[in-house]
């Protein structure tokens, strides 16, 4: 009998390939929206590849004044600055003659135009039309519908049993804070970890830039995306000693 398999990730701002591997080997997908936000981190930002093979940072602005402790659910877009300009224009810029620009752009424009108030109503939006358009499907939930609190490792055996899941596919960068798999054995829960090696594709210019936003696998190679996102799949594991990028 097949695993039900769970992965936690915060919700974060056009994410790389690798984030999209993990949606796709779970079974349920869960945005941890529900822990404290971190400024200026994978959450808010990413980057496109520019002229000169240089990577450029899109940077969602974010109310942060006196908000130092707010978790990610609660934060809230500065509306005083456009998206439109700020990012839609960027990604025009770099990314018109790529092979698969206008069969996407339009409605990635009408996403990154709307009056979002809080960052993560943005980011979610953003990584559910990327499933879309890349083919992945399967079922997604917020952390924070759950109600499942305690320390990081007890509330990620808390959201596991929740959704009864008898496997939790882990992020390597998650390793330093959950240290051994004992509470997850605890609870009947097997304990991986997911490996990804970045994979090269067609980039309409320059050599190739890796860890970008998935945004430059879809302009380039469109209906190939998932595929692509596939062949960097080095199965699951449950040894620590691993290599993987975190991002």
């Amino acid at each position: 009998m097949a695993l039900h398999s769970v992965a936690i990730m915060q919700p974060t701002y056009l994410p790389w390939l690798g984030y999209f591997d993990l949606i796709d080997q779970s079974d349920c997908f869960v945005f941890l929206d529900s822990v404290q936000f971190s400024k200026r981190s994978w959450q808010q930002r990413n980057r496109v590849k520019g002229p000169g093979n240089k990577s450029f940072w899109l940077t969602v602005p974010v109310q942060s004044k006196g908000r130092r402790n707010q978790d990610i659910n609660e934060v809230t877009i500065d509306d005083t600055k456009s998206l439109e300009e700020l990012h839609v224009q960027t990604i025009t810029h770099f990314y018109r003659k790529a092979p698969y620009f206008s069969s996407y752009i339009d409605e990635l424009k009408a996403i990154l135009c709307r009056p979002y108030r809080l960052l993560v109503e943005l980011n979610i939006d953003l990584i559910t039309w990327l499933c879309t358009q890349i083919g992945i499907g399967g079922e997604m939930i917020l952390s924070s519908s759950l109600n499942c609190d305690g320390t990081n490792v007890q509330r990620l055996v808390s959201i596991c049993k929740k959704l009864e899941a008898d496997r939790y596919i882990s992020a390597p960068g998650s390793r330093d804070y959950i240290g051994d798999d004992e509470l997850f054995l605890l609870n009947d829960i097997e304990l991986t970890y997911h490996s990804y090696y970045h994979p090269e594709y067609r980039q309409f210019q320059g050599s190739f830039v890796p860890y970008l936003s998935t945004l430059d696998l879809l302009f380039n190679e469109g209906p190939a995306a998932l595929d692509i996102i596939r062949k960097g799949r080095c199965g699951l594991t449950s040894n620590f000693n691993i290599s993987s990028n975190d991002i």
